[in-house]
């Protein structure tokens, strides 16, 4: 693996901030005079593709009232779902830098505090509430980013919203699959300044396939939505457990 390069770091820092300019007036104006915006997501694929992404979308188009369970392998992921089909994200509340903050905002972020176990029914109804709208909102159980050749635990707690939305919400697998490039692609165990850098610096392109699997025919029970959520994902990226997981345990 080459070693990041600082000329391809500045370049699309560049671009990026090009983008930005660009973008946000836009998405500002289009707010101020209807109410919403279609930038955000517009915005967030193209970044993907200034940063190296070669998006494929596989599957039907996702429609609204819709809850996206993807697997999570690096920050991407959220790129490419974004600029995919539109989603909104279920996040964790400390996002870090207020820039970052600022753009999730944007996008319609939804935030929810790990570990906050008694709060988990009001995190699950505010996602009922955004799940009610038209954009598909989009989670990521396993709660952190994983190796890229596995899966991690799910937590269900939060998929207990599809029971609490008015409308009638469907449950969608979505599969981020990056090939025999995953592991490295993958931000796992490590800081994430030097990830952010590495991807950057990164020499060629990076594939990765979206693959928007078929809805889940499910019975509103949580720890079930997650155990068939999981055996989907795991099916469309060729994983295996290495062992049994608890998955929904108490979560």
């Amino acid at each position: 693996m080459d070693a990041p390069s600082l000329a391809r770091i500045l370049v699309r820092v560049a671009a990026l901030a090009l983008l930005f300019l660009v973008c946000a007036p836009l998405h500002l104006a289009t707010k101020a005079v209807t109410g919403t915006s279609p930038w955000p997501p517009r915005f967030l694929g193209a970044a993907a593709w200034l940063v190296g992404a070669r998006v494929r979308v596989e599957g039907a188009p996702v429609g609204p009232h819709t809850l996206l369970i993807a697997n999570h392998v690096n920050w991407l992921d959220i790129l490419a779902v974004a600029g995919a089909t539109g989603a909104a994200f279920v996040s964790k509340d400390n996002l870090g830098h207020g820039f970052i903050h600022w753009l999730a905002d944007q996008n319609h972020t939804i935030y929810v505090r790990r570990g906050h176990i008694k709060g988990a029914r009001n995190q699950a109804m505010e996602i009922a509430q955004a799940l009610e709208g038209s954009r598909p909102i989009a989670l990521f159980p396993e709660g952190t980013v994983g190796p890229g050749t596995h899966l991690l635990p799910f937590r269900s707690t939060l998929l207990e919203a599809a029971n609490y939305a008015s409308k009638a919400v469907a449950i969608r697998p979505v599969a981020l699959d990056y090939g025999p490039i995953a592991p490295d692609i993958a931000w796992f165990d490590e800081p994430a300044k030097d990830n952010v850098l590495r991807i950057l610096g990164r020499k060629g392109t990076i594939p990765i396939v979206v693959k928007l699997l078929a809805p889940l025919e499910h019975d509103g029970n949580r720890k079930s939505i997650a155990a068939d959520a999981r055996r989907a994902l795991e099916q469309a990226l060729g994983f295996k457990s290495p062992q049994p997981s608890p998955i929904g345990s108490g979560q």
